[in-house]
């Protein structure tokens, strides 16, 4: 029985099921085209689709076309789906020649494994497919890749082609328009052209902020410290650095080494941090702490540093180092619920601060490799729902998409673009005060064991900043932008009335520069347009006779007469 034979789905259960079977059309196309390619796993994914394989030869761009194009003849073939259990010695026999496949089946449990089937292709499959090749008509190939059997680096190079495919040719051509947009809009483009930031060989990975960017990220981190205040967040910093006997026992060293950086010193060995937890934790435990503290919140921008690969380096998204809004919480069990509703209810009123009103919250479970008991992970799951239940918040479970040390709630939000970006977060955890032995005396006078919740709103700053800079297609808020208001001048006479407006704007702690040039009015425009400036105000002979402005904003529109106390009005109110 085919998925469309199990009753009404959902859109996005259709789109799985078509993207899972356009990767069984990939491999199938694959090996009529190369028939010695040992294939291994080909998932659908939020975008698309991907199939790892290992082929003789490296495959080239020039074979994505090639490949395409016999994937579209098997579609017309009409060939049936179907799906059905053998044994794994079958199996066994089947894929005597993969040893990939060979893998997969003696990690799975039981006796029987999945096989699916179009004509004379056969996959290992869990099942979830349309009825026939001929339901997957709009898709496309899109890139070759490098990639890892089992996403280990000491294991198999292989290669990995990806793709995308829909359930129509309208949202097809949808999918392609805001790619183009994404291309167009890409932060790195954007900051380059705007003099945010840099990349540099020097440091790769490792982003470079030029004035107008960094100005950017403190004005981030100021309207995140003016919330966390309103909660009594109280803000801590810790070292970069810290010794490796503190990582090991945190944990964190036996999920991170591969990504963290290591140094010996006095013959000691010590690693800069990949996370702020444990830094926090030693806070805690310096001094005795009565229940009368908690909750107690501690907040720290901490910059943390991962080695990650090259090739997955990507801009502001994807950097080595980044600093994150961390708070962590010690609490009570039962203090749990009420942190997390104002978690909930702030990274609600930044989301809309900033735009994004198309969330969605998903409660991520115990993953495979963690620590703890079944019983504590239960326990803080149950915890994670009850606080969403008691919210009215309607939420998604990811299974097995937890941290190591606990369940997390994740926020997702949809930018203009319609792409979804993972950002807030807060996560249980029952461990790491166990780890540390943490303490607070309870009111009875005994010694009890605080629950530190995990908690930042942004997520990674610099990756905030590219997910809003591409929002925005580089036009952010008023209250946002590095320079707010651009003064230009139709002449040279209209200077000294344009310095006294931008003096009186400084002074108010508006951020507005003038422009000095000796270009023509259309000249200057065109540049403050380039630099996504908000507000252009156009001084001539009537303005700076009559103590006014016309005010321009980006997209052309005009206000004539406006005088300097109307514009400061009208500036503090998008402030």
């Amino acid at each position: 029985m085919n998925a469309h034979e199990k009753g009404h789905l959902t859109h996005a259960e259709e789109l799985q099921i078509l993207r899972h079977s356009t990767a069984h059309l990939l491999a199938h196309a694959t090996m009529e085209l190369f028939p010695d390619t040992q294939l291994t796993i080909g998932p659908a994914t939020e975008e698309g689709f991907f199939y790892d394989s290992l082929p003789v030869r490296n495959f080239r761009d020039e074979d994505l076309p090639v490949i395409e194009q016999r994937m579209r003849e098997i579609s017309a073939r009409n060939l049936p789906l179907t799906h059905k259990e053998i044994t794994k010695a079958e199996a066994r026999t089947m894929y005597k020649n993969n040893p990939f496949k060979l893998e997969m089946i003696d990690a799975l449990q039981g006796d029987m494994v999945g096989l699916a089937s179009q004509g004379d292709f056969h996959d290992l499959c869990r099942g979830g497919h349309v009825a026939s090749t001929g339901d997957i008509k709009h898709f496309k190939l899109l890139n070759i890749s490098g990639s890892y059997w089992r996403a280990d680096r000491a294991g198999t190079a292989l290669q990995r082609i990806t793709g995308t495919a829909f359930l129509s040719q309208k949202e097809m051509e949808e999918h392609e328009q805001r790619i183009l947009d994404a291309q167009m809009y890409d932060h790195r483009k954007l900051g380059k052209q705007l003099d945010y930031f840099s990349f540099h060989d020097e440091g790769p990975g490792f982003p470079f902020f030029h004035p107008k960017g960094k100005l950017v990220i403190n004005l981030l981190i100021q309207y995140m410290r003016s919330l966390l205040k309103r909660t009594n967040h109280q803000e801590i910093e810790t070292p970069f650095m810290l010794s490796d006997e503190l990582w090991r026992r945190s944990g964190h060293y036996k999920f991170y080494q591969d990504k963290m950086y290591f140094s010996i010193i006095d013959e000691k060995s010590f690693a800069i941090k990949p996370m702020n937890c444990p830094g926090s934790i030693l806070i805690y435990s310096d001094r005795p702490r009565s229940y009368r503290e908690l909750p107690l919140r501690l907040n720290e921008f901490g910059r943390v540093h991962r080695h990650e690969l090259s090739g997955v380096l990507h801009g502001l998204f994807r950097v080595r180092a980044f600093t994150i809004d961390d708070t962590h919480i010690y609490c009570t069990p039962d203090q749990i619920e009420k942190e997390i509703l104002t978690f909930l209810s702030m990274v609600m009123e930044v989301m809309k601060k900033f735009g994004f009103e198309n969330l969605r919250v998903g409660v991520s479970t115990r993953p495979e490799n963690s620590m703890g008991s079944d019983e504590a992970w239960e326990k803080a799951t149950n915890g994670l729902i009850s606080g969403l239940t008691t919210a009215g918040i309607p939420y998604t479970i990811q299974e097995g998409e937890g941290a190591f040390y606990g369940p997390k709630i994740e926020i997702k939000m949809k930018d203009s673009m319609n792409r979804e970006w993972q950002c807030g977060t807060i996560q249980i955890d029952f461990f790491a005060a166990e780890n540390f032995d943490l303490n607070y005396v309870a009111p009875d006078g005994t010694l009890k064991r605080p629950v530190i919740l995990h908690q930042a709103v942004y997520g990674s700053l610099e990756r905030f900043f590219g997910v809003v800079l591409e929002h925005y297609k580089g036009h952010l808020p008023f209250w946002l932008s590095p320079v707010q208001i651009r003064l230009l001048t139709v002449s040279d006479e209209q200077k000294p009335y344009a310095q006294e407006l931008l003096t009186f704007l400084l002074k108010h702690n508006l951020r507005a520069e003038l422009d000095n040039s000796s270009d023509a009015l259309s000249a200057q425009i065109k540049t403050a347009q380039l630099a996504k400036t908000p507000w252009m105000l156009v001084i001539g002979k009537k303005e700076a006779s009559e103590g006014t402005a016309t005010l321009r904003h980006h997209d052309g529109k005009q206000e004539q007469g406006l005088t300097k106390e109307q514009l400061l009005t009208r500036a503090q109110s998008l402030s």
